[in-house]
């Protein structure tokens, strides 16, 4: 996700002087990339304190912060579906110090925004993958089904009748349910909320019969029966809910949606820096006290290279598009 060499710079084209800037082992702001870092780095975090993403990127800045021997300041940039806190990561000097924690919100803009403020694969360079999320389908407990078989059959046998809640249109519980709705040709209604755990709470109140949403935000409902489980939108089973199985061993191998998280940077960002930020994110992701973190909030580590958070952003970009488009979704 490079940006091409575009513009001048004082009458210098950009090729020239980072070519130039590249002989001298130096980047364009004068400090060599083998110093970095010294001083504060801002992880900007394009979600609201306290959502899985908040939680991941604070825990991921925290354990840089100790390795790397600076500050590392999470920034919570908060508006437009994510696309607010982006766009100030892809214009922000590609120094190193000023970093992204991303979910698939990076994957999703491009498919639902006509014009989100930036270019992914133009504006942002990949980092480091860091860990993922698994969702899981519960309904209310008045709705007489158990497994997904079961909900899509009485989905069929009462079009319309059934509803489903989510975070908001965009939202990867709203893009799973649509998903669902294309590889079952289902008519099932969506009703919209501010937030994956507005929607939990409605479902809990009975104002909706299902809701796609993340393991770890609903383990105790299900615990407790408020909640039932019918499925988990993984490849693999879910060591908290090991009793549940995936789409695949229900019979829809294609009803996967993961919540993932990965590090960014502005284009342009030296590869030195690209490389110091991966080796030590790889490392925090191996600290026991950061895996026990991790653990209590439901996320699993992912580590990742930055080919291959490069790869995972595209190609979700790509699945997402079809989703969207078999569902008739425009972009805003």
């Amino acid at each position: 996700m490079r940006v091409s060499d575009v513009g001048g710079f004082g009458g210098i084209g950009w090729g020239l002087l980072t070519a130039f800037c590249a002989s001298l082992g130096t980047p364009a702001w004068g400090q060599p990339a083998a110093q970095y870092p010294t001083k504060t780095i801002r992880m900007i975090l394009p979600f609201p304190p306290g959502a899985p993403s908040d939680i991941v990127g604070r825990a991921m800045a925290q354990k840089l912060s100790e390795q790397l021997g600076v500050n590392v300041i999470a920034d919570n940039r908060v508006g437009a579906g994510g696309n607010l806190g982006i766009a100030l990561a892809a214009k922000s000097p590609p120094d190193g110090y000023t970093i992204m924690t991303t979910s698939p919100s990076i994957a999703l803009s491009p498919v639902l925004y006509k014009n989100p403020g930036y270019d992914a694969q133009k504006d942002l360079i990949a980092i480091a993958r860091f860990a993922s999320i698994e969702n899981v389908m519960v309904v209310h407990p008045s709705v007489p089904v158990k497994t997904l078989r079961q909900f899509i059959d009485l989905a069929r046998k009462q079009p319309g009748k059934l509803n489903y809640g989510s975070g908001g249109a965009g939202t990867t519980n709203h893009l799973a349910n649509e998903l669902l709705k294309v590889l079952e040709n289902l008519d099932i209604v969506h009703v919209p909320y501010k937030g994956a755990t507005v929607a939990t709470v409605a479902l809990m109140g009975g104002e909706v019969d299902q809701v796609v949403v993340s393991v770890a935000s609903t383990l105790a409902q299900i615990r407790a029966g408020k909640l039932r489980a019918i499925v988990v939108l993984s490849e693999k089973r879910v060591p908290t809910l090991p009793e549940v199985p995936t789409a695949a061993e229900a019979g829809v191998p294609g009803f996967r949606m993961s919540i993932w998280f990965g590090l960014l940077g502005p284009a342009r960002l030296p590869q030195e820096i690209v490389a110091k930020l991966n080796q030590e994110s790889i490392k925090a992701l191996a600290a026991p006290d950061l895996l026990q973190r991790f653990a209590g909030a439901g996320v699993e580590p992912w580590p990742g290279t930055p080919e291959q958070m490069d790869q995972l952003i595209r190609s979700e970009t790509a699945r997402y598009a079809k989703i969207a488009e078999k569902a008739g979704l425009k972009k805003e």
